[in-house]
């Protein structure tokens, strides 16, 4: 199991097109990736989930990768969470 921390510094925090993004970079990675805010927990395989926990600007947030190939599924999040200028 790998874990990681982002803070979200977009303004709009985890918005549409670029969850949208996110998520569908996920698709073809096995491990199970979950998303963590304010005590909730989701697949960030699911856009409506990810959506739903309504992350804003400035939170905190922990991904968690569960699987064969959790390293690489951790390097795509850090990939485009940097190209969308979704966190730091």
């Amino acid at each position: 199991m790998v874990e990681k921390q982002y803070t979200i510094s977009a303004s709009e925090g985890l918005h549409a097109r670029p969850t949208s993004l996110l998520v569908g970079s996920l698709a073809p990675f096995s491990s199970d990736i979950s998303l963590i805010y304010n005590d909730k927990t989701v697949n960030m395989k699911s856009i409506l989930g990810v959506m739903a926990l309504g992350v804003a600007s400035g939170a905190t947030i922990t991904v968690r990768a569960e699987g064969e190939d959790e390293n690489e599924a951790i390097a795509k999040i850090d990939e485009v969470m940097k190209s969308e200028g979704l966190a730091n």
